[in-house]
């Protein structure tokens, strides 16, 4: 796909995802305002908006008449939420998202708290009256959505992440939570979109499976970025993993090694994409540009 055709999809998927986002969120006056305040400061910061593209994209790429707009905006609270949660004192404590204060500086740490606790089941509110027309779909989004979001993949790569000082199990461990805090949350929009555009059992799976591919590439570019980047590109703050004693892919197998891994796995989330029966050419130039990002 040509740069200038790509730019201009991009641009066009990530509007109609602000304006979902925007139509979608309870207004910023409505009791308790304060609430609907903070929720929308955090959803409303900007933000690659990657995961309702995939999501957006994904639905097109089956049926041009196909709305994702309310799974894409579901997607983007489950992210959203562990966003505010991740930036918690209690947690990463970082005061800087997305190019501007953090939710619990922005307002106060009880604030930020409860607009991700609002923003979680607000995801699954906007799948199931969003979808309501069918039942079976609406079924099937809620699942995908709420698998990925819950224990065993986000919140627990989270758990995980956050007892990194053992040197037990290094490499597994790190595996568990690259496949829990990013993988899930890239496979997901892929294939809801792919089951809202109307894709086969087989189409489907191939879309999580390149999520699944394509999110670990995506974490490991961010673990270089944390590396070589500055704050004021990456929009919060960086060198942290280091400062708080993480272990990440980069500090345990070295740059080349995982300057290698991206290939690989970029390469393996494009074969499923190409294996799909839809027009799935924007996503296969949006999956190649995630690995070769620089912010």
């Amino acid at each position: 796909m040509e740069a200038t055709d790509f730019q201009k999809l991009h641009e066009a998927f990530i509007l109609k995802a602000e304006r979902a986002i925007d139509s979608l969120l309870p207004p910023a006056d409505m009791h308790p305002a304060r609430l609907h305040t903070a929720m929308r400061y955090s959803m409303q910061a900007g933000g690659k908006r990657l995961r309702p593209t995939l999501c957006l994209a994904a639905a097109e790429a089956f049926s041009s008449q196909a709305d994702a707009r309310c799974a894409a905006t579901a997607v983007e609270c489950i992210h959203t939420y562990s966003l505010i949660h991740d930036d918690l004192p209690c947690m990463d404590n970082s005061d800087l998202r997305r190019g501007r204060l953090s939710c619990h500086k922005a307002f106060d740490e009880a604030t930020a708290l409860l607009a991700g606790d609002a923003l979680l089941p607000l995801s699954f509110q906007l799948l199931a009256q969003g979808y309501a027309a069918n039942a079976e779909l609406a079924r099937q989004l809620i699942v995908e959505l709420s698998v990925a979001a819950g224990s065993s993949l986000l919140v627990g790569g989270q758990v995980e992440d956050m007892q990194t000082s053992s040197a037990e199990n290094k490499e597994h461990r790190l595996e568990y939570i690259l496949q829990g805090k990013t993988a899930a949350m890239i496979a997901a929009p892929l294939a809801m979109g792919a089951m809202i555009g109307g894709g086969s059992k087989s189409d489907i799976e191939h879309c999580r499976r390149a999520g699944r591919a394509a999110g670990i590439a995506f974490q490991l570019v961010d673990d270089l970025l944390d590396q070589s980047s500055n704050a004021e590109k990456m929009g919060k703050p960086v060198g942290a993993d280091t400062h708080n004693g993480k272990f990440t892919f980069v500090r345990l197998m070295g740059v080349k090694a995982t300057e290698q891994r991206i290939q690989t796995l970029t390469e393996e989330a494009l074969k499923h994409l190409q294996a799909c029966q839809g027009k799935m050419d924007f996503l296969c130039a949006l999956v190649a540009r995630m690995a070769t990002r620089d912010r």
